[in-house]
């Protein structure tokens, strides 16, 4: 299978999307089943707590037993109703995090309610595309306070169908935003697994979209999500990295296999550089990340870091490189964006 393609299908009767490149899959999104809790990107109207001493936030009551943690809590007074969306996954035991700062997403445009200015991706280039687009948005957006981003998608997109979704995205905006009365409840709920590839994967168009029963299973996606559920991921050239979550943290540890040389140190770990944003995504893995790479000489370290850097550098989560420990270890931590996908596979 050559070429980018999305597969739209089921995983253990529930529903899924894959994106594979070249007959590898790069990412991969489930929809969670019974998982509890709420769900990056949903909506809520809540209602704050006391602000809670020492953490620099407040509790924000959801709905249903939920509550979410509102790192934003200057000026919010105990009961006060507040719109907020769940802006990652939930670390264990522990609230999901929540801002005030709602994104409304579409295809080819978001609307940003707490963040006012018309801005046109910067992947748009070619200037008359973008005065174009701009036209689009500021008659879409005339009279609104609220901000609106023109996605990369835009740029090959009919002028009626984003004006459409501009007018759609804005007066559910505007109707959440005011929806200030009542109790704590579900505004918008999160995005499908399918709805997210078809809104976030079409930049650059895929070259196919595969939607038939036992796609998953012809196209390889169930073999690559068994091969993700393995702690060991072979590197090219004879290497490999094992990945061991662990309650506090997630442990990486590069191997060079038989050939024990720092030159092959060396080679292993710029393997697993390259390799390991792609595994952290697909298995769903955030928050502190420890690399034991494999021995290789200090001077080629500042080579490392700049293939780490290269790698992450378009991940969608956030993810800060803190760099090397006393003790030789390499420290990162990555958002939280996604459930673990070996407990989505609990049955």
């Amino acid at each position: 299978m050559i070429g980018r393609v999305v597969i739209l299908g089921e995983v253990l009767g529930r529903e899924a999307a894959a994106l594979m490149l070249d007959g590898r899959l790069e990412d991969l999104i489930l929809d969670p089943g019974e998982a509890t809790g709420p769900l990056p990107g949903a909506i809520y109207r809540g209602v704050a707590d006391r602000p809670m001493k020492g953490q620099g936030g407040v509790f924000v009551r959801l709905g249903d037993g939920s509550k979410g943690f509102l790192r934003e809590a200057g000026g919010i007074a105990p009961g006060q109703r507040l719109i907020v969306q769940v802006s990652g996954q939930a670390e264990p035991h522990k609230a999901p995090p929540v801002t005030l700062r709602a994104l409304f997403k579409g295809r080819f445009a978001i609307v940003t309610p707490l963040a006012p200015g018309l801005n046109i991706s910067r992947r748009i280039r070619e200037e008359a595309i973008r005065e174009g687009l701009s036209a689009l948005a500021a008659e879409g957006m005339a009279g609104s306070d609220f901000g609106l981003i023109v996605r990369s998608a835009a740029a090959e997109a009919p002028d009626d169908e984003i004006a459409a979704e501009i007018a759609e995205l804005r007066a559910l905006a505007e109707a959440v935003m005011a929806d200030l009365d009542g109790e704590p409840e579900l505004l918008v709920d999160a995005a499908g697994p399918q709805e997210t590839a078809w809104r976030d994967w079409s930049e650059p168009a895929p070259d196919e979209v595969v939607d038939r029963p036992g796609a998953f299973e012809t196209e390889g996606v169930l073999d690559a999500i068994d091969a993700l559920l393995a702690p060991e991921v072979a590197l090219p050239g004879g290497g490999s990295l094992v990945i061991e979550p662990t309650r506090a943290l997630i442990a990486v540890d590069v191997n060079t296999g038989a050939d024990t040389s720092l030159a092959a140190g060396l080679k292993a770990n710029i393997a697993a550089a390259r390799e390991l944003p792609r595994q952290l995504r697909l298995r769903g893995l955030g928050g502190q990340v420890v690399v034991d790479f494999a021995p290789m000489p200090k001077k080629d370290r500042a080579a490392l870091d700049q293939q780490l850097r290269a790698a992450f550098r378009g991940e969608a989560a956030e993810t800060s490189l803190a760099g090397w420990t006393p003790l030789g270890n390499y420290e990162l931590s990555r958002k939280r964006d996604r459930l673990p996908l070996a407990d989505l596979l609990k049955e």
